[in-house]
Parts: structure tokens; sequence; C-alpha cells
């Protein structure tokens, strides 16, 4: 029997009403004992390492859960964190950064209700994430939500009651679980060209402990003043930007006499060394430039980073990262585009 190491954080999942509202207080104990039949699937031990709503959860917690991982990570088979659905999508991309080409399954799961309330999806969350961690093709970094398998750098919390909270966007789900059964995406073209299913395992892992949480996310709306990226500048390093459609960016200049317009604003962000990543506040399809006048400017210059069809979330963490191993605009390039854990796939 395969051993697990569940790591418990909080969120939903953990909560309980005190008459101010729910807030996490059972502990990773109390959740492995509400579902004891996973005890038939693995040996688990548990570490307590927060008990916090995901509404809270930071960098420096991302980089918490991973150095609990790392320092344990020859000694168990696979790794289940327990957290809060606001952020999971968030700590997913993280983690899938901080620990690449993992041959080992690290899952993250949660609830949309608290394991003690009487409809909570808590428990089949639990008991599917433990059984996908045992399986011996799952690997690296995942989301098991509502019978889904989401690669890490792909999920995105799209309900806030519903049950099927998580969606993967624009990447397929890597699995669907039915009762006890995992059925990955593409085993039914494999069983019929008779095939045998691959199960070749990454190579890593390969393990860091460095982000650069001065990232910003910065959401163009009608009439917004080109004079942000201005008081941006003293806080943050690299601002993450949601245009408009397929990647259109305002020609105006801000009211003021002499303010910069977008593109003056932009290229001077990039060329005093910080980084900008544009991508498409729209959810789904993803990003180019090339297509309109209002993009097209910017889709030639060296120091933009384009975030084609990846998440918000993924650009979020990947920055961190790529910013934390390197401040030179051409190693974040390289680091940035690289792909990791199906983060990516061009815009062609």
């Amino acid at each position: 029997m395969k051993s697990i190491l569940l790591i418990a954080t909080g969120g939903t999942i953990a909560s309980a009403e005190d008459g101010h509202g729910l807030s996490p207080s059972l502990t990773g104990e109390d959740l492995a004992r509400a579902v004891p039949e996973i005890a038939c699937l693995a040996n688990i031990d548990i570490v307590q390492l927060m008990n916090i709503d995901s509404t809270n959860m930071r960098p420096r917690d991302w980089l918490a859960i991973s150095s609990a991982i790392t320092s344990r990570y020859d000694a168990y088979d696979g790794f289940v964190v327990l957290h809060g659905t606001d952020t999971m999508a968030y700590t997913a991309a993280a983690l899938s950064y901080l620990i690449q080409d993992s041959p080992k399954p690290i899952v993250l799961t949660g609830s949309q209700k608290p394991m003690e309330d009487s409809f909570t999806d808590a428990k089949l969350n639990v008991f599917q994430s433990i059984l996908y961690a045992t399986d011996d093709r799952s690997h690296d970094v995942a989301i098991v939500f509502n019978g889904a398998v989401i690669a890490g750098t792909r999920g995105r919390k799209q309900r806030t009651m519903s049950f099927n909270a998580f969606k993967s966007v624009n990447y397929p789900s890597i699995a669907y679980i039915r009762n006890d059964r995992i059925i990955r995406s593409g085993d039914a073209l494999v069983a019929a060209q008779g095939l045998a299913a691959a199960t070749t395992k990454p190579a890593g892992p390969r393990f860091f402990d460095t982000l650069d949480e001065r990232v910003f996310v910065l959401k163009l709306t009608p009439g917004i003043s080109p004079a942000i990226f201005g008081l941006l500048k003293p806080n943050y390093d690299a601002i993450i930007l949601e245009t408009f459609g397929i990647g259109g960016i305002p020609e105006y200049a801000g009211d003021a006499q002499n303010s910069p317009s977008f593109k003056d604003a932009i290229f001077d962000w990039v060329d005093s060394g910080r980084t900008i990543v544009i991508t498409t506040q729209v959810p789904e399809e993803g990003l180019d430039l090339g297509v309109y006048e209002v993009g097209r400017a910017y889709a030639e210059h060296a120091g933009i980073l384009k975030g084609d069809d990846m998440t918000t979330e993924a650009l979020v963490a990947k920055t961190m990262w790529a910013r934390g191993q390197s401040s030179d605009p051409d190693r974040v390039k390289e680091l940035f585009y690289r792909p990791v854990n199906n983060d990516r796939l061009p815009m062609v």
C-alpha cells in the first residue's frame, strides 16, 4: 500500500460556524477521520501547516507548502493538499513552478461546503484525491474536484456555490473519476488502437524556493488612465496586463496635460527593466496581438511577454517564479516561455 502525505491548510473544507461566519477550525486529523474509507487506499500521514481561509493565502504560504513537500519528498509516494477553493488555482499554479516535472502526484482539493455540512462535497473530493494520488500513472501538480482532474496550471474557480466549481481553461481535463475508476483523457483512443497506455514519468523533480512577490494584475477598463503605470513603479516589478478582447490596448493618452499614452507608459515600464506580460481578460481562447491595430504595436517589442492561452492565475505564479530566479529581462523571457505542466500552447 502506498504512503500519502495529507497537508492541511484550512479552507471551507475545514470550516465551522462560530456565530460570526464560517472559519477554519477542523484539523487535518478531523478531516481524515471524517472519510474513513481512505484508510483502504493508502497509508496516510498528516501535516497541519496552517489553518486559514484561503483568501489569506499569500506567496509565503505557497513556499511553506512547497517546502513541506520538498523536505518529505523521498518519504512518500504522493501528496494531497487540502485547501480553500478561492485561491486554490493560484496555489496549484505556484506549486507547478516550485516543484517541476514531479514523477510523484501533488494533488490539491477542497470543498464548496464544510466537511461537517450534511450535504457536503468534501468527503468525495478527499476520497477521489487520495485515489488519484495512489495511481501509478499520476504525476505532477493537479486539482481534483468534483470528479475532474485538472492540470495545476490550467485550473480556475468558475462557480461560487456549485459543486463543479473548477474548470480547465484552454486545455482538456487530464482525467475524470467515476466511482473508483480513473478515466484519463485519450484512454478511449489508446484502447481503440490496441496500444499500451503511456506510463512515462517526468525526469524530475526540480525544486525552487524563490519568488518575486512584486507582481500586479492590471485589468483594463474603459477610461483607465495610462498614468497608473507610473503609480505602480515604486511597489511592483511586473505587471500582468489584462487587455480587451484578443489583445486590444487603448490608443488615447491620459486627461492631464503631457500625460503619457498607453504605448509610452508600457514601453517605459519595460525599458526600465521591469516585466510586463500581456494577456486578455476574456477567460477562453487566449491572446493574439497581431489581429487588430490597437494590439499590433506591442506584438514585436522584445521586452513584452505574451500570455498566449495561459490563465491569469498561472501568469501571476509563473512571473513570480521567473523573476524569483533572475531579474535579467532575457533570462526572465527564457524562463517564461518554457512550458511547465501544460501551462501554455503558443498562439500561431
